[in-house]
């Protein structure tokens, strides 16, 4: 019975380790007699054979009580396995003690190789489904520690997504206002930038009128002079009619007529030149009409050259035309075509006035030129100049929105901006720039003939 006691004192450890924590006091207590007994009991039963016998039944007893408690008892559900482990062994050996108490001489002929062989591989059983118990409860040890860090680590991950939505919650709050304010900025960018360029409307517009009024000058001195020689004609038919000089008073109506006739013709002029302006400064309706490109191209290009010499009294510049006649008329929105022309003809000036002031005394003589083309279904309108060309490191800017190189206070950056978008949204056509720096720069503007 050594075995049993071994096993009582091994299994009464074990469930009290591995239940103390589901373990009630009652059988924890019964577990420690269990413990001690098995120890006091085992000491008893080598020395004294008489009580040999009676420690062996009550090994029996506390090793058959102890497979009813693991089955019969709740609290040591968790351990049935222990049972399953030691139930043969129990068994075994309580039937073959006694088989042998019963009819000893049957138990020693017939079953006691028998039984002890089967007890033996019944210790084998027990002590393999100890060992694998053990494994089992280590790995469920262990499976229930990563269980345990699992949902510590998943109350980490909530706890820091917690935050995170906070972080995110204040981030799009963030995020919000400044959209709003980004959109408050940009309507006032768009108000900023609608204000500029009506102001560089009116600024060209500005440097319209001095050249409009030495336009309008001549046109009006004609219409002046004729006016005065017809009043002096007048008064020689009267007196040639009351002379009764019929033949001279026809010649005098001839040439009232051919004055009459440049009055008209220059009075056309000057009415001309005042559309031109009211088209210029009122708001461009879109609309394209049939235009004469070349006259167009001429009246802004001598437009902004008596502008400019009003405006500065020391400017002087030679301008060329040269005129493809068989363009004709082409459909494009007055307005918006003439404020491109300007902008290009007063940029080319400009250049040309700088290279001048820039170098007196060297026989350079400012040239701008316009030109005009047809190729196939295209028309291409050229503004040329002599002047200092642009630097290679700026061409590609040229066309931004403010961008200038002119000093401050004398140009806003939105003309040649505004004149690509006239040019390619408004009229579908492209606008391209060649310089070489030294020897001046060429604006060509492509637009569809028909």
């Amino acid at each position: 019975m050594t075995i049993g006691f071994i096993l009582i004192i091994i299994v009464s450890r074990y469930l009290r380790r591995t239940l103390k924590a589901t373990l009630s006091e009652k059988w924890d207590t019964i577990l420690k007699i269990f413990f001690f007994s098995a120890i006091g009991l085992l000491v008893i039963e080598g020395p004294f054979g008489v009580i040999r016998e009676i420690t062996k039944w009550i090994g029996h007893a506390m090793l058959l009580y102890m497979v009813y408690i693991l089955y019969k008892e709740k609290e040591f559900s968790a351990a049935r396995p222990v049972m399953l482990a030691i139930s043969p062994y129990v068994l075994l050996s309580f039937c073959s003690d006694l088989i042998e108490v019963i009819n000893k001489n049957f138990y020693n002929e017939y079953l006691a190789s028998w039984l002890n062989t089967a007890t033996v591989f019944a210790v084998i059983w027990m002590v393999a489904m100890l060992i694998i118990t053990n494994r089992q409860k280590r790995a469920l040890e262990k499976e229930k520690q990563k269980t345990k860090e699992e949902e510590e680590q998943n109350k980490i991950i909530s706890h820091m997504k917690a935050e995170l939505e906070v972080q995110v919650a204040e981030r799009t709050a963030e995020l919000t206002k400044q959209k709003e304010e980004l959109e408050h900025a940009l309507t006032d960018l768009r108000a900023t930038q609608t204000q500029l360029i009506q102001s560089e409307k009116m600024a060209s517009l500005g440097e319209l009128t001095a050249g409009i009024a030495h336009e309008i000058q001549n046109p009006l001195n004609f219409i002046n002079n004729f006016s005065e020689v017809n009043t002096e004609l007048i008064d020689e038919m009267g007196a040639e009619l009351n002379k009764g000089n019929t033949e001279e008073v026809k010649v005098i109506s001839e040439d009232l007529k051919q004055n009459l006739e440049k009055i008209i013709y220059h009075g056309k002029r000057a009415d001309a030149i005042v559309k031109g302006m009211l088209q210029h400064s009122r708001k461009s309706t879109g609309q394209k009409e049939p235009v004469d490109i070349n006259e167009l191209a001429d009246e802004y290009l001598r437009l902004s050259y008596h502008g400019l010499r009003a405006k500065e009294k020391s400017f002087n510049a030679s301008f060329k035309t040269d005129f493809d006649k068989t363009i004709g008329n082409i459909n494009v929105v007055p307005q918006d075509m003439g404020r491109v022309l300007l902008n290009l003809v007063n940029n080319a000036f400009y250049a040309v006035a700088e290279r001048k002031d820039q170098n007196p005394n060297t026989g350079y003589e400012p040239t701008v030129t316009v030109i005009t083309r047809k190729t196939g279904n295209k028309i291409n309108i050229t503004v040329k100049d002599n002047g200092n060309g642009i630097p290679q490191t700026i061409v590609d800017k040229i066309f931004q929105p403010f961008f200038t190189t002119k000093p401050t206070g004398q140009g806003t950056g939105l003309g040649l901006s505004l004149s690509y978008d006239i040019v390619t949204k408004g009229h579908g056509g492209e606008i391209k720039v060649e310089t070489k720096e030294g020897e001046g720069t060429s604006f060509t503007i492509t637009l569809p003939a028909a």
